[in-house]
């Protein structure tokens, strides 16, 4: 894997976890929305995310493996997908959004889930941070040895 293939890899990890990060904070600023545009109590978003390149079936890695090493195309957010699990309902008969029963539909957000999710997408995008300063150390580090 050469210097610049290593930097266009955590390039791009840093835009999906990014991307990440905002679907997150959108997830987290909805938690109490009981009404979107189309009626329904806001619905909680996951990133997909696909490598770059992708579909390359698993025997050509072994069959390169001796040969040359294979160097990924980094990372992509494939698609944004709503969460299909229910909402959930409390009893709050003075909300306006109460149905005859006193129940409100929530949104299908958990604040806890939601902040272990963050935790992680931070840590991804501080891991690729610390690999593109390793590379560009190296890079410099190689340009010393020619002096």
């Amino acid at each position: 894997m050469g210097f610049f293939s290593a930097l266009e890899n955590s390039a791009s990890a840093l835009t999906a976890q990014r991307l990440r990060m905002d679907t997150i904070s959108e997830n987290l600023a909805n938690v109490n929305t009981t009404r979107t545009e189309d009626g329904t109590p806001y619905r909680r978003k996951t990133v997909i995310f696909q490598e770059q390149g992708g579909n390359i079936p698993f025997s050509s890695y072994l069959s390169k493996a001796g040969k040359k090493y294979f160097s990924g195309g980094g990372v992509r957010v494939s698609r944004i997908v709503e969460d299909q699990t229910p909402f959930k309902s409390i009893y709050d008969p003075g909300h306006p959004d109460a149905d005859e029963n006193g129940m409100v539909q929530m949104p299908n957000v958990d604040v806890v889930t939601e902040m272990v999710n963050m935790i992680s997408a931070t840590r991804a995008y501080e891991a690729n941070v610390t690999a593109i300063n390793a590379t560009k150390s190296m890079a410099s580090k190689a340009l010393e040895i020619g002096k």
